[in-house]
């Protein structure tokens, strides 16, 4: 196993160029999936491994519950530096699954207030509520999926311009866009060196959704006005949910604005190995290859060891 073992720890770092690049070059649907693949997977393989290192490091506390071979020579020369590594592994596992546990709590209350909210109210697909705050955002689950917006942000939009949000928000619910930002979420928990490639999903999730706007109202323009419209009059008083997509979500809407009067994206797949995102999008997927093969073998030579050294 040796050194092998650390390697999926730090190989976020090779997605880190398709992370910048991807939301640049690549379509916002290609993106989102391709970055959402990478870190989902790179973070259950520095988990693994994250969880191999603290067996090591466990089976060397006095008093702890393990089999007694499992302390054995032959155990911590599987794993290097296991007297340090190991016993440090132990502290940040449980760092890992509180702050997962804690991401997927917040996900679980979120969906629910908002649900409750609606309490009361017609049960159609948009639901309106009387808010002097502007916003907008689409709310799944439930039982049926909604989208929620203000009167506040409804009377500043032009007929065209609300038909451009509920597009958007329509869009969201349909490629399930929460998930994807949820498990780059989890993903930005479990390694810290992922949260490049949250930060990208969060702005291409939105980018794919105002492409699908587009698309469905017929002009580019059109979004890109209302994108512009709503978030000049939410400001710093929006109050949309953190964990979910919204309209006028907070981050770059400068750039989605330009990027909606430029030049429709090409919807090609796979980028080219001869440009600078077709690079590092290689670069990611051999990077995340390296990461998922050095935590399957440690994993495997770690059930072997423990295997021989547990007495039957």
């Amino acid at each position: 196993m040796g050194v092998f073992v650390f390697l999926p720890l730090v190989l976020p770092l090779t997605a880190w160029p398709v992370a910048r690049l991807a939301e640049q070059h690549l379509h916002p649907r290609t993106a989102t999936r391709l970055l959402t693949g990478v870190a989902a997977v790179m973070a259950v393989c520095s988990t693994v491994c994250l969880a191999l290192l603290m067996v090591v490091g466990t089976a060397q506390l006095p008093g702890n519950p393990l089999p007694d071979g499992w302390s054995d020579p032959e155990v911590r020369e599987a794993v290097p530096y296991d007297e340090v590594v190991g016993k440090a592994a132990i502290p940040a596992l449980c760092v890992v699954a509180l702050a997962c546990a804690r991401t997927l709590w917040r996900h679980r209350r979120t969906r629910r207030l908002g649900h409750r909210a609606l309490a009361g109210l017609p049960a159609t697909e948009v639901a309106v509520l009387p808010d002097t705050a502007p916003y907008a955002y689409a709310l799944p689950g439930g039982g049926r999926d909604r989208i929620v917006v203000t009167t506040a942000l409804l009377d500043s939009l032009e007929p065209a311009e609300r038909r451009a949000l509920f597009a958007h928000e329509r869009a969201h619910l349909a490629a399930r866009h929460h998930r994807h930002l949820l498990a780059v979420q989890l993903a930005a928990r479990a390694n810290p060196f992922l949260q490049p490639l949250r930060t990208a999903v969060s702005y291409t999730a939105e980018r794919w959704a105002d492409e699908d706007a587009a698309h469905v109202v017929g002009s580019r323009r059109t979004v890109a006005r209302a994108i512009g419209k709503a978030a000049l009059v939410s400001g710093s008083r929006g109050t949309r949910p953190a964990t979910l997509a919204g309209f006028a979500a907070p981050g770059p809407v400068p750039r989605r604005v330009a990027a909606l009067l430029g030049p429709a994206p090409v919807g090609r797949r796979w980028p080219s190995v001869f440009t600078t995102v077709g690079l590092a999008t290689w670069g990611a997927a051999a990077g995340t290859a390296v990461s998922a093969m050095s935590s399957a073998n440690s994993a495997v030579t770690m059930i072997f060891i423990l295997h021989a050294a547990t007495p039957l």
